[in-house]
């Protein structure tokens, strides 16, 4: 099918390899059924030779039943030292039982010197002992033409050789890789075309590194040069500064080239892979991930947003709900009424455009915002906002006082912080409550609970995901106000942001934290 686009994805080998990236044993195997799930058709699993982790994986993973990919076993030709029968790491690619393996063969002839340290027949002569002796033990054997690109611009013959040796001694796929990530698309589709045009009866892959910012736009001109497999990882992890995005990728070849690549119902579950993924991985989603971001398809100027709100297509260059995304209009200082009408529909609040509590919810969103509020990340915030200006709000409990310290007797001990809340409750009992904490915000929280579990037991679901703390203006050093974003779920898995703004870390935090709970409440315990 000359049309159809084959996905090599590596997160948990080029992936893992990426500076704050990191999966535990059973991280791995969600990734693993995630992405079998997403359809890709090969998952790199690991370097058996030099990683137990991909060891124990191989292992674990043949439990689980996998619809569409393959798991595949990575390591390098055979040592130039050792004898191909007596190398570590062809036996280890065997004992991880994988139908594929994939092995990196040196193209390029200033790493076949320099580093491997031995002559071009030679390494030529380790990819021929290397394939003999993986065929032998019926593998299918895709080879990583190591430095290719920079392999072809010192000695094209030789880079070309490479590929021909690997291919006479039975390799399934060649796939070309720009290891440094040097070069642009211009190179790239040139080279690749040239290949293709040379071996017309192969399947040529492409792998690219993202170190000139062009990995996935030189994943995309590959293919349209005859390449017909894709490597890369998701969220584009990987060593330096990264692999070819293939949450990027993808939808490029689907919905811009024309390619087949994943199902419409695959391709829908892009977003939630992208994020789960970087969850597993201990990393932050990045909101300005094209298709997949939070913000991909986030409209903050009135204008833009008035316009998407009528066409879609006016600020929209795909109908985001295709890779699993949403529309989302914020509402802040630049917003006019059209984002905030837009706004609180998504909320269930019907504003009018011309009424006096619209005027005045803006007005106040705009205040606030100008004091160093942001409420593109704290819908939960905006909404109590709309909902007490327009009456569609109970208070369920009030602050009347509370106070935090952190005792710290020695500085290389940890230290003891301590929080005291007084809140009178709806039916007018006060509650006075102390509670200790890991720091002044986790005591404030504690002794928030502490006063208001009783009356509202199902505030015990509520955990705190995550909390953020910036600096608004730092030439005010440390009288410069500050702003707290605090994200919280419960366990239906219901997430929401809030925020807080103050000069005072605990107090911006206090606000941010009681935005949360009202925000609860309100939702389990109804509004007006």
């Amino acid at each position: 099918m000359p049309n159809r686009i084959e996905i090599y994805d590596t997160t948990l080998r080029d992936g893992a390899q990426g500076p704050g990236v990191k999966f535990s044993p059973d991280d791995q195997l969600k990734v693993v059924s995630e992405l079998d799930a997403l359809g890709v058709q090969y998952i790199e699993g690991g370097q058996p030779a030099s990683n137990p982790k991909a060891v124990d994986l191989f292992r674990r993973a043949k439990t689980l039943r996998l619809k569409h990919a393959k798991m595949v076993a990575f390591g390098s030709t055979r040592h130039p030292r050792t004898a191909v029968e007596d190398d570590d790491n062809m036996r280890a690619l065997l004992e991880a039982e994988t139908e594929y393996v994939t092995i990196f063969a040196k193209s390029s002839p200033l790493h076949a010197h320099e580093v491997l340290g031995v002559s071009l027949e030679t390494n030529l002569k380790l990819i021929r002992e290397s394939m003999a002796f993986l065929k032998k033990h019926d593998r299918r054997v895709i080879v990583d033409a190591e430095h290719f690109f920079d392999g072809y611009d010192i000695d094209p013959a030789y880079a070309l050789k490479v590929l021909t040796c690997a291919w006479e001694h039975g390799a399934e796929l060649l796939a070309l890789c720009d290891t440094n990530g040097g070069h642009v698309p211009h190179q790239i589709e040139a080279i690749t075309r040239l290949v293709c045009d040379h071996f017309p009866k192969t399947k040529i892959g492409i792998h690219t590194h993202n170190d000139s910012g062009c990995a996935a736009a030189n994943s995309l001109v590959a293919v349209h040069a005859g390449a017909r497999h894709v490597q890369g990882t998701i969220n584009g992890y990987g060593e330096r500064t990264g692999n070819a995005n293939l949450c990027s990728v993808i939808p490029s070849l689907q919905l811009k080239m024309g390619y087949k690549v994943l199902s419409a119902a695959q391709l829908a579950r892009l977003t939630q892979v992208s994020h789960l993924v970087a969850e597993l991985a201990n990393m932050t989603p990045r909101d300005h991930e094209p298709y997949v971001g939070r913000d991909a398809f986030t409209h903050k100027a009135g204008m833009h947003a008035d316009a998407v709100i009528k066409v879609k297509t006016s600020y929209e260059h795909i109908d985001p709900t295709l890779v699993g995304n949403t529309t989302h209009v914020t509402v802040s200082e630049m917003a006019g009424r059209s984002s905030l009408l837009r706004k609180a529909a998504e909320f269930g609040i019907a504003l009018d455009k011309d009424t006096p509590e619209t005027k005045q919810i803006l007005g106040k969103i705009k205040k606030l915002e100008s004091e160093g509020y942001e409420f593109e990340g704290a819908d939960a915030s905006l909404e109590l906002i709309m909902r007490k200006a327009t009456g569609r709000y109970r208070a369920f409990f009030t602050t009347l006082s509370y106070h935090a310290d952190v005792n710290q007797y020695r500085f290389d001990q940890p230290g003891v912080s301590e929080a005291t809340v007084k809140i009178q409750m709806a039916n007018g009992d006060i509650m006075h409550t102390v509670a200790e904490g890991h720091g002044p915000v986790d005591a404030l929280n504690n002794a928030m609970r502490k006063a208001l579990d009783p009356a509202y037991p199902e505030l015990k679901e509520v955990h705190l995901e995550d909390y953020k703390v910036r600096i608004i203006d730092g030439k005010l050093a440390t009288s410069a106000f500050t702003r707290v974003l605090i994200e919280s779920s419960d366990k239906g898995g219901v997430k929401w942001n809030t925020v807080g703004v103050s000069e005072n870390i605990i107090t911006a935090s206090y606000i941010a934290l009681l935005d949360s709970i009202e925000y609860k409440l309100l939702k389990s315990r109804g509004h007006k």
